[in-house]
């Protein structure tokens, strides 16, 4: 029988209703000759409430104990929901992370999946049962406790998938698909049937908050088909897999935007061989992110070196970076925290020419100066000050025909 694998977000496991729904869900799925695996997220809010506790004790706490704590909020989720399917009459066992087999490496609080020993999901799976396994968390190979970072549940979901060579992982969540747009800032953004997975992969990074970029990465990598749905509702919702010819009739799919980072700028560094080398080796050993990065020559055989990093990391960055400002020579160091990137994406870009210029006019008539640029062969994003973000999300949307008809005006009028 094919396999298919269910994740449950915070929203979507929110109540007993909602979990006993979620159940009933399941066990359609099963009436139509499929195996269901299922990955959860913690009860919505929880684990914000838990991360208040450590706060509350200790900011600045050992992250090995943070992680432990935060953790505990899947946990719950796993046995509530294994408990709801016995109340339905369907066989289930929970699993957290280290009974799953989901081994990571040693960064915590932004830990990445290794591997994962499907064998006794399997197991279950064969026997007529349904694993439940507990999203966002892992084991290394010493057993410590790690988890993978906000959000990250989508990327359990999508691993796992792709360990047992699921037919399709669909992520059950709190909407009923992806937008090309935010609804919440532009209303009657057209919803999307279907994204390529380079597609989503670029509006994941680029801000989009549907899907993590680390699931759509694996679902790429081991060809399984992903699935946005809403659990509240029984609609229609979007299908990301592989490109399709059809899809660079569209030039633009998608615009994302993102507030989540930070600029940190390091002015004055010699313009010599190594030195961005120097740099960026020193931030990755401490396993730190970085998105966006830009290099200019100044005089003198000096140069400016500006890089972006998720808010998350900021502290850490600006201590590796604040260690190099010596040891280079720099000038100074700056940080922004008040940036947004705005992006637009679309597979279509690779067959259209004069999208940038229509980016960049679009926004330089709204009064929007950019800050830095960075493109790849489907994506432009831009960063700008982020008092500009709406404006600058809606007159994209406008530019590129990503509003339904009927809520242009709307749009116009904001």
């Amino acid at each position: 029988m094919p396999i298919l694998v269910h994740k449950y977000g915070g929203t979507s496991m929110g109540s007993v209703e909602r979990i006993l729904s979620n159940a009933r869900r399941i066990e359609r799925d099963r009436d139509s000759n499929y195996q269901v695996a299922v990955v959860v997220s913690a009860m919505a809010g929880e684990t914000n409430r838990l991360i208040d506790l450590a706060d509350q004790i200790d900011p600045r706490g050992s992250a090995r104990e943070r992680d432990m704590l935060a953790s505990a909020g899947e946990q719950v989720s796993i046995a509530l929901m294994a408990m709801a399917l016995h109340s339905i009459g369907i066989d289930a066992v929970s699993f957290t992370a280290t009974q799953a087999g989901i081994r990571t490496d040693r960064f915590h609080q932004r830990a990445k999946i290794l591997s994962i020993d499907s064998e006794r999901l399997h197991d279950v799976l064969d026997s007529g049962g349904v694993p439940v396994v507990a999203g966002f968390q892992g084991i290394t190979d010493t057993m410590e406790v790690t988890t993978l970072g906000r959000g990250a549940s989508d990327t359990t979901a999508a691993a796992i998938a792709a360990s047992l060579e699921a037919e399709r992982c669909d992520i059950y969540t709190d909407v009923d698909g992806v937008y090309a747009a935010d609804p919440r800032i532009v209303p009657g953004a057209k919803r999307l049937e279907r994204v390529s997975y380079d597609e989503m992969l670029e509006l994941a990074g680029a801000g989009s908050k549907v899907l993590q970029t680390r699931s759509v990465l694996f679902a790429k990598k081991y060809h399984v088909p992903l699935q946005v749905l809403s659990s509240f509702e029984d609609k229609p919702g979007t299908l990301i897999s592989e490109e399709a010819p059809v899809m660079e009739d569209v030039v633009v799919t998608g615009i994302a935007s993102d507030r989540s980072e930070s600029r940190v700028t390091l002015r004055g560094i010699p313009d010599q061989p190594g030195i961005a080398a120097d740099i960026f080796e020193a931030l990755a050993a401490e396993g730190i992110s970085v998105d966006m990065i830009i290099q200019s020559r100044g005089h003198d055989n000096l140069a400016n070196i500006s890089y972006t990093v998720g808010k998350t990391d900021l502290s850490d960055a600006v201590n590796v970076t604040e260690g190099l400002v010596k040891t280079l020579k720099a000038r100074e160091m700056g940080v922004d925290e008040k940036i947004a990137k705005v992006s637009v994406v679309g597979v279509g870009m690779k067959s259209s020419g004069g999208v940038a210029a229509r980016v960049f006019r679009t926004l330089a008539d709204n009064g929007i100066n950019i800050h830095m640029i960075s493109t790849s062969e489907i994506r432009i994003s831009t960063v700008i000050d982020e008092d500009h973000t709406e404006p600058a999300v809606r007159a994209l949307a406008k530019e590129f025909d990503l509003i339904e008809e009927a809520a242009e005006e709307t749009v116009a009028a904001s």
